[in-house]
């Protein structure tokens, strides 16, 4: 991706795109979702202490994934639902400082180093992120289409996780609220083509061996992950192009348990026109379940 990217221009844009996949989006559309998500049951894996992420590309393409998720919540009987978003760097502030992390700088030092959300007395920079807008209208669906009273929905962003989550200013809020919720989160775990900094000759079509790739290092990452080596997955998430790297490291702090993580549904979402790129350029969309193992 380029250095030069005008991160100001690509937040509107998405904004744009988001609010317009949602506005054509009909009634029908959305129940057409909800029952497409009804093919995986992940209520057991979330009352057992797991959790599953699900990505935030576009809806169209991964809408169903999403829709698991938000029936996994409901299905757990949990009271309390903890969703960790990501807070992506479409600043040049926080991209500088994303950078200067992944070098090796001193976390502490950082202006934005922390966890954000509804209702802290942090930083704002989530009221303009976007990646648990599709969840939270997936949500309010299936909630409507069961009729029923939801669960409390705790939302939160945490931002330089840095390899050390339990230093993670405000953590222990959330592991308070861990005590008693499900927790799942948001990524898109694996940017690929030419418009994210890929040379063409060794760019890969989602369908001529991109998803195979996609699977491949999503698997990585979560195997780094699982036993609890946060800085390796930080690494791993630069070298993957996945935006997933502070949530991740957050979750699995939180689960506190080695798991075993399955990629359960894998498709993908055409960036090219984001990026004014030539193709191919694309994100992939991954339903992970992670099981946590019994000790």
């Amino acid at each position: 991706m380029s250095s030069q990217l005008d991160r100001l221009a690509l937040n509107t844009y998405i904004h744009h795109m988001v609010d317009n996949e949602q506005a054509a989006l009909s009634e029908q559309d959305l129940q057409a979702m909800l029952d497409r998500g009804r093919q995986w049951h992940l209520g057991e894996t979330l009352r057992q202490g797991g959790s599953i992420i699900f990505p935030h590309a576009g809806i169209q393409d991964c809408g169903h994934q999403i829709a698991a998720t938000a029936q996994a919540c409901l299905d757990s009987g949990a009271d309390r639902v903890l969703v960790v978003g990501v807070l992506h760097a479409l600043t040049d502030e926080l991209q500088d400082a994303r950078v200067r992390v992944a070098n090796g700088a001193d976390v502490t030092q950082e202006k934005y180093w922390g966890i954000q959300g509804p209702g802290l007395d942090s930083h704002d920079n989530w009221r303009g992120e976007f990646s648990l807008l599709h969840f939270l209208l997936l949500w309010d669906a299936e909630v409507k289409r069961r009729g029923v009273k939801a669960p409390e929905l705790i939302l939160r962003y945490p931002y330089l996780a840095g390899g050390t989550p339990e230093s993670l200013p405000g953590i222990q809020e959330l592991q308070a609220i861990a005590r008693d919720a499900v927790i799942v989160s948001t990524a898109d775990a694996f940017h690929h083509g030419i418009g994210y900094g890929e040379p063409p000759e060794t760019a890969l079509y989602p369908e001529q061996g991109g998803l195979d790739l996609a699977q491949r290092t999503i698997l990585e990452g979560q195997a780094i992950l699982a036993r609890g080596d946060y800085w390796g997955y930080n690494q791993h998430c630069v070298t993957a192009k996945s935006d997933g790297r502070d949530a991740g490291q957050v979750v699995r702090y939180l689960m506190g348990r080695p798991f075993e993580a399955e990629v359960l549904d894998l498709t993908y979402t055409d960036t090219t026109d984001m990026y004014n790129s030539p193709p191919p350029t694309w994100v992939a969309g991954a339903l992970v379940e992670q099981r946590v193992i019994s000790a």
